[in-house]
């Protein structure tokens, strides 16, 4: 019964950040068909693939006529399509934009790259680490005199790529409401990773931000936004940036401003940072946190995904689902009216064929004659 309850979405299954935008779909209510290769009779057991949670997977031969018939079929009361195939892949398939919106004008077509749709990039190849290396925001992560670090698949794939693919999808869909009309959104991680570094470009045009990687107020290079190492090996976060938490962080580290540089001293910040290190040192994690636990000093402990999913911090406002050793994040936003909500674990690849078929309008007769045409692989 979440927001989107109602909306219905044809999605044309790859990996990342197209089945990603197709969960947070899901999760906000919209009836979605994962169409993919696979095994009508597979097993409706739960796997693992937590990304393809919350729809139905229908075994779908896309190199087959009836496989392309029953794309264009469906598109014809569907609201939205997402695919996630190289540039011109879909229109050599037979369900291009063109063909799909001569079914349904009013379709919204959402399409997931990493290099867009034109350019001297679109047909190369590429993963996460590529687009934000291309679109400049893997450059200022790391540590001064050190490689860039790879943010694991979070600023490209998902950031950059599902949740911009999301936006356009939603913004497309509202317009669409009002002309009658739909469109092709196109949705390249590395235009979605540019939008995200739009603050430090801000800062660089401005004279704030030094290229030099560790040396600025969000890369490491402040002694008051840094993760830091405790006696037992984990770590505490700090990003007591504005003056009232800087000083509550130097009172919880037994220090006072009087024998300490000015905050943003910058040509000092090493000789802080090398202090502030030898002091939370000095105490374990856990008794670090229990020291800022109550104080507005912006200092909190680094959690493993493991820990995240079962810490007071989250497990209060049910961040994680739990099921044993499983951990699975919850939707979000939240709803005050129309709650999102996890309607459906993941299963093998084809094993909502027939069900998921069904909720859109296939009879079994129908059913039957794809399965001999070869629709379903």
């Amino acid at each position: 019964m979440g927001p989107l309850s109602g909306v219905k979405i044809i999605e044309l299954a790859g990996i990342g950040p197209g089945p990603y935008a197709c969960m947070l779909l899901a999760d906000l209510g919209a009836e979605v068909l994962r169409l993919e290769r696979g095994d009508i009779d597979a097993t409706s057991e739960p796997t693992w693939e937590i990304l393809n949670r919350g729809r139905a997977s229908v075994a779908l031969d896309l190199k087959t006529h009836a496989g392309r018939d029953l794309v264009l079929e469906l598109c014809e009361q569907a609201d939205v399509l997402i695919e996630g195939f190289r540039p011109g892949v879909a229109e050599r398939l037979g369900v291009g934009p063109d063909a799909c919106q001569a079914r349904n004008p009013r379709l919204v077509y959402g399409r997931m790259t990493g290099y867009g749709q034109s350019g001297p990039l679109a047909q190369r190849a590429g993963h996460d680490i590529n687009y934000v290396a291309v679109s400049g925001a893997l450059w200022p992560i790391g540590r001064a005199g050190e490689p860039p670090v790879a943010p694991l698949n979070l600023v490209g794939d998902f950031g950059g790529g599902s949740l911009f693919l999301v936006m356009g999808v939603l913004a497309a869909l509202i317009e669409a409401s009002r002309s009658g009309q739909g469109q092709v959104v196109d949705a390249a991680m590395v235009d979605g990773s540019a939008s995200l570094t739009a603050m430090l470009h801000s800062f660089l045009n401005a004279g704030f931000w030094n290229e030099e990687r560790g040396a600025n107020i969000l890369d490491s290079g402040a002694p008051f936004y840094d993760v830091y190492e405790t006696s037992d090996g984990g770590f505490v976060s700090v990003g007591a940036i504005e003056a009232k938490f800087y000083a509550a962080l130097l009172e919880g580290l037994a220090l006072s401003a009087e024998e300490l540089p000015a905050q943003f001293d910058r040509a000092r910040w090493p000789d802080v940072k090398r202090r502030f290190a030898t002091i939370f040192l000095s105490k374990t994690r856990d008794e670090w946190t229990a020291i800022f636990e109550n104080v507005d000093a912006c200092v909190t402990p680094v959690l493993s995904p493991r820990e995240a999913a079962r810490h007071p911090y989250n497990t209060e406002r049910s961040v994680f689902a739990l099921d044993g050793d499983r951990a699975e994040p919850n939707p979000a936003p939240r709803f005050s009216r129309t709650k999102s909500e996890r309607s459906r674990p993941p299963t093998a690849a084809g094993a909502g064929t027939r069900e998921g078929l069904k909720a859109w309008g296939i009879s079994e007769e129908r059913l039957e004659q794809l399965r001999v045409a070869g629709a379903f692989g």
